[in-house]
Order: C-alpha cells, then structure tokens, then sequence
C-alpha cells in the first residue's frame, strides 16, 4: 500500500511538473510569433539584448561610442511588471536585458551586434559564466526585418566559420521593463562588490581587448 502510495504521488508530481512546462514554452512561442512595434526615431535609436547578468552587459555598452544610456531591466517574458526576485525564480519566462539607447549616426545595430557575440560565451546555454537559468539566457531582441537578417545573417556566419553552435535566441521586441533603481549603473556604484571585481571586470577586459576601436576613451 505504501509503495503504490509512493508510485501515486510521483506519478502526480511528474505531471504537475510536465503539465507547467508545456504551459511555459506555449507562452513563450506565442511571444515570439508577435511581431514587434519600433521603438525609434530619427535620431535616437534603442537596442535590446539579454546576454547573462545585466551587471555585466550595462558596463560593456555603456563604453562604446555613439551610445547614450544603458538601462537596465528585463524582457522577452509573459508576465507583467517583473522584478529581481520573479524573474529569478524563472517562472516569468524573462531573461536580465538591457535596453541601449543609442546614435546610429556614431554606431550602428550591427556592430552592437558584433558587440554582443564578442563579449560572451557564445556557446553557453542558458547562463554566461556562472551565472545559470532561463533568465540569463542569451537573446536578441529584433524591432523589425532589418534588425532579424542583421542577427540572423551573424549567427550563420559564426556557425560556418567558427563550427559552434550558437546559443543566443532571435526574439521580437515586445516590452522592456526596467529595473530596479538598484541594478541601474551597478558598477559604478558598488566598484568593489566581489561579483563585479571576480565577474564582471574580467568580461569588461576580455572584450575591450578586442574592440578597443569601438569603445570611448573620454
């Protein structure tokens, strides 16, 4: 009696679990079948990436020329008004992103793209560095056709030449929701917080090594 008790509840759970996890990736192919609204104008560009914690991500635009502010939040999820503390029990389907508002007169959605593949592991699922779970997971976020072919056409070509399989996902824009006033310039407020000083500052090196050209020495 106590075994099929056992076999009952397990049976159960197994369900519950099977069951939330058709329900999750229903709710998020739906978003990506949604085609996105453009968020810009003549002169001022945004730019949406998810690229593991956004600590990280927000030093790395933030250094590049042509760009004017980096905000930090979250997006590419089914749930409304987010916070730290939803989206990291990866229940929210929202990943850590940055929203870059930008010049495309000084930089353009390409080579913030570059930016983007050059400044993380590639390859890693779900996670950059040790940081793991949906909501560091790599995305771009494309505003229309232009942008999807820009991405697109760069991941085929890191695929051919380099023989990796590319992590990062294609989204369209629907929604960013900003963070918390705590996550916003993080680095700059907290230069010797452990995660910044071990994490990020060496992913800030690693990339700046290679787009010295890009980033703003003034």
């Amino acid at each position: 009696m106590k075994s099929l008790s056992i076999k009952f509840y397990l049976f159960l759970f197994l369900y519950i679990n099977y069951s939330y996890a058709q329900e999750y990736t229903s709710k998020l192919n739906t978003i990506k079948k949604s085609y996105p609204n453009a968020v810009n104008n003549d002169t001022i560009h945004k730019a949406y990436f998810a690229s593991g914690c956004f600590w990280c991500v927000e030093v790395i635009y933030e250094s590049l020329k042509g760009v004017i502010e980096v905000n930090s939040g979250y997006s590419g999820g089914f749930t409304k008004n987010p916070t730290y503390q939803l989206v990291n029990t990866e229940t929210t389907g929202h990943a850590e992103t940055i929203e870059v508002i930008y010049n495309p007169k000084i930089i353009s959605f390409s080579q913030l793209v570059n930016v983007y593949f050059g400044s993380q592991d590639i390859e890693q699922i779900n996670g950059q560095g040790p940081d793991n779970g949906s909501q560091y997971r790599s995305i771009i976020f494309f505003q229309n056709e232009e942008q999807k072919t820009i991405a697109n056409n760069k991941i085929i070509s890191l695929e051919e030449k380099f023989l990796l399989n590319v992590a990062a996902e294609l989204y369209p824009f629907q929604r960013f929701w900003i963070g918390e006033d705590y996550h916003q310039d993080f680095k700059k407020n907290n230069m010797n917080n452990i995660y910044i000083i071990k994490v990020s500052n060496p992913r800030f090196k690693k990339f700046s090594n290679s787009f010295e050209h890009l980033i703003n020495n003034k």
